[in-house]
Parts: C-alpha cells; structure tokens; sequence
C-alpha cells in the first residue's frame, strides 16, 4: 500500500496534552469557540471552523468536549446509511430529499473509503405499489440530478425471486431498484475530529460541560473530568451545544431507533426496503464482514427516560423479528446476533406520529453566544455544520471548503492505490485478503501504518485484529472497552460476545492502559451490559 498517509491526529499522549490546553483557556485567554457534543453535529462543526481559521490563516483557538467517547451516541447507532429520505417524498418533502441527495454525492467524494454505493430493492405488492413507488422511484432520480450515484430498475416477480429466492413472494408481483450509500459511520465521525485537531483543534472525549454562565463578556463554563472527578472552569467567546438528545432544553422529541443484527438474511448484497403495512419504511442491510451479517430496522419509538438510558424493548425486539419475517419468512427460525438503540433528536412538531416527525433541522443562537443545533439527518450533518460554523464565527461566514477537502487525505485517487495493493499487502503479509480489505476500508490511508502493527506470527484474523487494536488504542483516544467495541470498529455488534470472550479482551487492552483487575471487571460488565438483549 502506497498511498501518502497524514501524520496520525492522537497519540496516547494526546489526551492530558487537551486536557492541559483546555485549563489554559482562562478568562485572560479565553477558546475562542468551545464545541460540547462529540457527535457527528459538534465534529463537523469543529472540522469546518479549523479549515476555515487555516485557509484564512487567522488562528482559532477552538476546542471540542465530549462526556464519554466521540460518535459513543446516535452517531454510531444508526442505520449506516447516508441517503435521500425516500420515504419524506411521501411527505412532500422534496427540499429536504434533494438537499440530502446532495449531500450523499459530497461525502462519498471525500470520504471515499466509508461511503460505499449500496443498491436497495424493494418489493411490489400490487399494481398500486408498482404506480406509487415507481413515481417514487422517478422522482429520486430526478432530484439527484447529476449527483445520482445508480439508476432506478425494475424486476418482474420472476427476476426478484431469483435475485433473492428467500423472499416472501406470497403477495409479490415485482420490484424495484434504487441506490443510497453505506457508510462507517462511526468512523466518518471520528475522520471529522481527526482533521481537526490536525489543524490545530483541541478535542476532549470523558470531559463534560456541567454548566455555563456568562462572565465579563465570555462563558465561563464548569467542567468534570469522568475518570478523577477533577472539577475545573474554561473560559470561551462562543459556545455551539451540539450534545443532541443530552441538550437538556426540552426543544427536542426523542425518538429512539433500535436494530437487530442477524446472520446474512439475504442472497444478494442488495439492501432490502420493505415499506411496512404501519407506514415506516424497514431495511435490511447487508453488513459485517463480508456481508456476513444483516443489519434489520428500524423503529420509531418515543423515549421517555433519560438519555443516557437507552436500550431495545422486548416490544422492539417482538416488532423487528415480526417485520424481518413478513420479508424473510425464514427469518423466523433464526435467533439474532446483537442489537443496538440510539436516540433521533427531532425539532418537536404538531404530528403525533413520530415517524411523520420532519427530519429538518434548526439552528439557533440562544442566548446570544450560544448557537445550537437540534433536528437533522446523519447525511446532512455538513451541510448543518456550514450553517452553524457561520453562525458562531460570523468573521468566516461563508467560507466552508469541506465539501472540497477530503477528510484525512482520503481522496478517490488515494483509496484507488491503497485498494490496488490490498492483493500485494496480503501476499507480502500472509494476512487473508478479506482481512486487508477490511483494514483498508475503516482507516483508508492510514492502512498500511495500522497492518505495520501486525505480528509476524500467528492465526490471520487474531494478527489483524491485534494489529487493529494496537492502532485504535494509540492513535484514537480509547479509554474504554466499548470505545474499541462500538465505535473504532463494529465487533461488538458482529459476535454474540460472552463473559469469558469479554475478559479475554480486556485483558489485551488492560496490558496496554494499565488497568488493573478491578478495572478490567468493570469493563466487562459495561460492555456486558451494552450487548445484552431482552427476549421477545
């Protein structure tokens, strides 16, 4: 692999580094715009203030926190799609639709690595389902425009059976085919953060804003630690509250979304779009390695407790095997792998149904100082962040490259060489190819740095897996056990993982940190209780 890698964004050194950087900025030298919220929203709205600060070569002091780990929230527990929103054309959505197919087109060009084209085919059942969702289908296309990344298709009966023989074809008369976009997108997220601290930004993960206030012009606000407790204040101009659904202000309908992932349900690679009876759309995604594992969902579910408290019900659990049935009916036999919730935080609106609930976003600045950002979708969050960075540096207003700059170096050329030589790499290496692949896929660039790591002996899956942790744990700010788990990969979401599989994990990773028996148990309860799944 050849491609020119940018030097990494962490070391492990990197954490008290920001830590030390943020109790610098005092009410003399104050940050001058504080980020709170590590998700998708606060990353990229921290990545574009930096490329803005460095084009115009007028330095930023800009910093980002978060109180447990980047992309830990709804970033990393959704549905792994960047697309459109057919289903908003239902709505009469359109400007919302078009601007999210835009949107798709930028990332997959500068994020070539995490965005993959994934074809959708969805089921006909009738004549009226053939007229509604061809029109449907058409005005897709249309939209896209010049940013269509695949044409619309449609199947006889006969064609969607053989494509995909398990399907339930006791109402079926034919189908179509679309395409939307797969994505890593934890991993996007932590891209995001990456550039900017590579120009010059603080991030801080396990850091939380208790509150803030004004003081003498600037905010003062009051931080803790969540390791050591250490309780400390900094000082900053500006402030942009992209916490999402941990905001507080009552602004926000909480929808909680919950996936199950099962052994591969499908024949094809094509993702499955079943528009329910109930009116929601239902996917399911190829997914895992090698597509060995089908993403399922999801659901619409008003959440009532805290945010920090969110976990599939065994009614969500009884509603997606219900569903997954009515597209596989061989599905049923079948017991899931794991299961992920996350929270949508939707602008609160008149519908009482919360899959009608507009995925718009809002943008505001309250009190003035504080701008805030609530609402949206995943694949519009750059589009939002331009929007919120001219809002909270109106000196820069207007001067967002981001959809021009390719995050970490990972430009369609660079990812091209790192592919051509995945066959070469596992040759040299004696590492499967599918497990080069892999590597190349989440870290893109930075793939041959993450296989140098690879021990020269050993079984090929445990050799890049050490190779994977060894880099995560140096170069991405971990501090937990679900931090490599659910966000630096998918591997808590890809095995049914046990206690004793647990321990031996964090036993590696315990080598490396420091963590002694007490925290090693910790650990595996937490990720114990993360993975943990109520029966139907």
């Amino acid at each position: 692999m050849t491609a020119e890698a940018p030097r990494p964004a962490f070391t492990r050194a990197s954490r008290p580094d920001a830590l030390k950087k943020l109790k610098q900025a005092s009410k003399q030298n104050p940050l001058d715009v504080l980020v709170i919220g590590g998700g998708i929203n606060g990353a990229g709205i921290l990545r574009d203030l930096a490329q803005r600060a460095s084009d115009a070569k007028k330095p930023l002091r800009l910093a980002l926190v978060e109180k447990r780990h980047f992309a830990s929230g709804t970033s990393s527990r959704n549905s792994q799609l960047l697309h459109g929103g057919l289903r908003y054309l239902k709505n009469f959505e359109f400007k919302l639709v078009k601007e999210a197919l835009r949107e798709r087109a930028a990332l997959k060009r500068i994020a070539p690595h995490l965005v993959d084209p994934l074809p959708f085919l969805i089921p006909f059942h009738g004549v009226t389902d053939r007229l509604m969702y061809g029109t449907g289908l058409m005005m897709y296309d249309l939209l896209a425009g010049a940013d269509n990344i695949g044409r619309r298709a449609f199947l006889t009966r006969e064609q969607a059976s053989a494509l995909e023989p398990g399907l339930n074809t006791a109402a079926l008369t034919s189908a179509g085919v679309y395409y939307d976009c797969k994505v890593e997108s934890a991993r996007l997220v932590l891209e995001n953060i990456f550039d900017a601290v590579r120009l010059g930004a603080a991030a801080m993960n396990y850091l939380e804003a208790l509150e803030w206030r004004l003081d003498g012009g600037d905010f003062r606000v009051k931080m803790r630690e969540r390791f050591s407790g250490e309780e400390f204040a900094v000082h900053a101009r500006r402030i942009v509250d992209a916490r999402g659904p941990w905001d507080g202000g009552g602004n926000l309908r909480l929808v909680r979304g919950s996936h199950l992932i099962y052994p591969k349900l499908s024949a094809s690679d094509h993702a499955i779009a079943h528009f329910h009876t109930d009116g929601r759309i239902f996917f399911v995604i190829p997914w895992g390695p090698n597509n060995t594992r089908s993403l399922v969902g999801t659901t619409d579910a008003d959440h009532a407790g805290p945010a920090d408290e969110v976990k599939i019900s065994a009614e969500e659990v009884r509603y997606i095997r219900e569903v997954a049935a009515a597209v596989f009916p061989h599905s049923s036999g079948i017991e899931p792998i794991a299961a992920y919730s996350s929270l949508r935080p939707l602008v609160k609106s008149e519908q009482a149904s919360a899959t009608k609930t507009s995925r718009e976003h809002r943008i505001f600045e309250e009190p003035p100082g504080v701008v805030r950002i609530t609402g949206g979708k995943y694949t519009t969050y750059r589009l939002m962040s331009a929007e919120a960075a001219d809002m909270a540096w109106p000196e820069l207003a207007g001067a967002c490259r981001t959809a021009a700059v390719a995050l970490g170096g990972n430009t369609p050329e660079a990812i091209a060489s790192v592919n051509d030589q995945v066959d070469v790499t596992a040759a040299r290496t004696g590492i499967y190819r599918s497990d080069v692949a892999m590597i190349a896929k989440l870290f893109g660039v930075q793939a041959p740095g993450v296989l140098g790591r690879a021990p020269a002996e050993g079984a090929s899956d445990e050799r890049a897996l050490t190779a994977v942790l060894d880099w995560t744990l140096e170069h991405e700010m971990i501090e937990r056990m679900p931090d490599f788990l659910f966000v630096s990969t998918h591997l808590g979401h890809e095995e049914r993982w046990d206690e004793r599989l647990l321990a031996h994990l964090a036993s590696d990773m315990g080598s490396r940190l420091g963590w002694d028996a007490n925290r090693r148990k910790e650990e595996v309860a937490l990720a114990l209780q993360i993975v943990s799944m109520p029966r139907a």
